[in-house]
């Protein structure tokens, strides 16, 4: 095996690892909500969404073909590949993805630890453009596109990011609104009842909307890696091994559950009444979806988190935490630029140490001792299925729960 194809394992292992955070820290885009309003058992949530993010993967490539061309600018004007990240089997441009990748991971476990709804999709990009402007360099970003359309990373990935929040917000503000308008006078327990059986379905389409979308994301930069490697030339399509590995890995992690940010978004917020619920998913799917269908690499953790704000904004006498809801955008404001300091950290270890596989296993390593790290410290105050809709204390920051909880 040569020293390419062990870089390139790498790389692909560590893809599939992002693509599993990613499912356990998006999985309250999806259920966040109908567990908060027990629409559905915790357990029964998870093992939902966790199957229909596996279908959603399959749906669609246009997201994914979006992180392949997106982000590195891989080929010159002429559409031809550019030879220093392809030189040496394609080296260079496997160490700006790995080390991406572990900026994303890094940004992802740290968020979770703390119980913060952030974007994985910025993770992802922030860790990837970090490490592509240490290596290469401001030229090195495809920004632009094809400087004709807004196709790199500003149309395709920043714009998205400050619309998308917004638009859910507005659907279900006036969505919720609106049901709590139709159903005056109707008593409450007929209301609730039929819309947590409405919940389910909504939901479930945020799920399978959730897979169409992040699942995508590791699928392109898989495809990237492999591009780089010269196992793969086909810049418009994806490997179906590709889709398959992906596809599992994001499903495994959304079962696995993702409990402290589930509680964050489902009870840190707004207390969720079954209407609004309803509204919010039906909102967060709306915009996910059609989102995928053109290519946007946007986060649904934005989407889901406006949603929700929307709903706490749309019900009459509702009271949303808005101190909460200052931390989540404090941190979506610095996700992208943190991962990129970390991707671009990364890529600086790897090149002192020659590059190479040298600096490939030394990157790999510190990615596994930073995540048994948080892991252990995320022990000592444990979240899982039986205390996640415990009653929310505002005195305690987010991501705490009471002592003695299991995990």
């Amino acid at each position: 095996m040569t020293e390419t194809s062990v870089i390139l394992a790498l790389v692909v292992v560590t893809a599939l690892g992002f693509d599993f955070t990613n499912g356990f820290h998006d999985t309250a885009n999806a259920m966040a909500t109908s567990i908060a309003t027990r629409a559905l058992r915790p357990k029964a949530a998870v093992l939902l969404s966790g199957v229909l993010n596996l279908a959603g993967a399959f749906l669609s490539v246009e997201v994914a073909l979006t992180v392949t061309n997106a982000v590195v600018r891989i080929q010159d004007s002429s559409g031809t590949p550019k030879p220093e990240l392809l030189a040496g089997g394609g080296g260079a441009l496997l160490l700006i993805v790995l080390a991406g990748l572990v900026g994303g991971i890094v940004w992802n476990l740290l968020t979770w630890l703390l119980g913060l709804p952030s974007s994985s999709s910025h993770a992802l990009f922030g860790g990837l453009i970090g490490a592509t402007l240490a290596g290469l360099g401001w030229a090195g970003v495809n920004w632009n596109g094809d400087g004709s359309k807004l196709n790199g990373v500003v149309g395709k990935v920043i714009l998205p990011a400050v619309m998308s929040p917004v638009i859910a917000g507005v659907v279900a503000a006036a969505g919720t609104w609106l049901i709590y308008r139709v159903t005056v006078g109707v008593a409450r327990r007929f209301t609730d009842n039929g819309f947590r059986w409405g919940q389910i379905g909504s939901a479930s389409l945020v799920s399978l909307a959730h897979g169409t979308n992040d699942a995508q994301k590791t699928m392109g930069v898989i495809t990237l890696a492999l591009i780089a490697a010269g196992d793969w030339t086909d810049t418009t399509s994806v490997p179906f091994w590709v889709k398959a590995a992906c596809a599992l890995a994001i499903a495994l992690g959304t079962y696995l559950g993702g409990w402290r940010i589930i509680r964050t978004l489902g009870k840190g917020l707004v207390e969720i009444a079954p209407p609004q619920g309803l509204a919010a998913e039906s909102a967060s799917a709306a915009v996910i979806l059609a989102s995928s269908h053109l290519g946007f690499a946007l986060s649904t953790t934005h989407v889901a988190t406006g949603a929700i704000l929307g709903s706490g904004v749309g019900r009459p006498g509702a009271q949303v935490r808005w101190r909460v809801a200052g931390r989540m955008v404090a941190a979506w404001l610095i996700t992208l630029p943190a991962a990129a300091v970390v991707g671009a950290l990364m890529w600086w270890v790897a090149h002192l140490l020659g590059g190479g596989l040298p600096g490939a296993l030394t990157v790999f390593v510190i990615l596994v001792a930073a995540a048994a790290g948080m892991y252990l410290r995320s022990r000592r105050a444990p979240v899982n299925h039986d205390n996640v809709n415990d009653e929310w204390e505002d005195a305690r920051p987010a991501g705490r729960v009471p002592a003695g909880a299991a995990s």
